[in-house]
């Protein structure tokens, strides 16, 4: 793949990240900010400190233009990495044609990224987690992303290397079993943290961890379907038309003998 044809797939793969996360925005704006609300309510009601010191940025600021600018700059970034990971990938993973690929590298990215580490640390709203651990638990969790893509790119190496003696299916199906257990492992030796209040309801906690889900549901779904999209338009060549082409098309074919 030439460098022309890697520039094109990394723009297209920005405008793709650009379109996944204004779509994701609209899921965290309606589904999550109503229960950021709420679990900021409930906090400022069990504190005893009424008078704190005034607010850096405001609430309003936060929920609006704050949430816009990380959600798009996560989602052009993330596009960008993978259309890179797509100019690597395609061809090399058997017949998987580009539309198959970017939906592949999507459906990875959103195990491996998000999943797998929210399954170990998931995220918590405001009036949850000790304040003396968010340092611990921030660093934790991002080993714990290092961690999965690290596992699942070594798994994918481990899946190729084994294919000619096993098989594809029997390959993947190892090597995806590699995977589980060192994920396992992970999940077993690093630290835990339980740190929900008893009096926080459990239904708000529940309410905002499958809103932060489906907000990366939402954005990699969609990348993964504009950015195949994309790359199929700019990759695969159209059918000639024209009566050149019809001529063609109603010729009989010749069979070397």
């Amino acid at each position: 793949m030439n460098s022309i044809s890697v520039r094109a797939l990394l723009v297209r793969g920005m405008l793709a990240g650009l379109v996944a996360g204004a779509l994701a925005l609209l899921v965290a704006y309606f589904l999550g900010e109503s229960r950021v609300d709420a679990a900021i309510a409930l906090e400022e009601t069990h504190s005893h400190d009424h008078g704190g010191g005034e607010e850096l940025v405001s609430r309003t600021m936060q929920s609006t233009a704050g949430l816009a600018t990380g959600v798009l700059v996560f989602g052009v970034a993330v596009g960008g990495i993978a259309a890179l990971v797509f100019c690597y990938a395609l061809g090399r993973l058997g017949r998987l044609g580009p539309r198959a690929t970017a939906a592949l590298i999507a459906g990875a990215a959103l195990l491996a990224v998000y999943i797998v580490p929210f399954l170990k640390y998931p995220a918590n709203p405001p009036a949850v987690g000790n304040p003396d651990t968010i340092g611990q638990r921030t660093t934790l969790f991002f080993l714990m992303v290092a961690l999965s893509v690290l596992l699942a790119v070594a798994a994918v190496i481990l899946g190729k290397r084994l294919a000619p003696r096993l098989g594809n299916w029997n390959a993947g199906t190892a090597a995806a079993a590699g995977y589980v257990l060192a994920i396992g492992l992970a999940y077993a030796f690093l630290p835990s943290f339980n740190e929900v209040g008893k009096d926080f309801p459990a239904a708000l906690l529940w309410e905002f961890r499958l809103a932060t889900l489906a907000v990366q549901v939402t954005l990699w779904t969609t990348f993964g379907l504009v950015f195949g999209y994309l790359t199929e338009r700019l990759l695969v060549p159209k059918p000639e038309a024209g009566p050149a082409a019809d001529g063609a098309a109603n010729r009989p074919a010749t069979v070397a003998g």
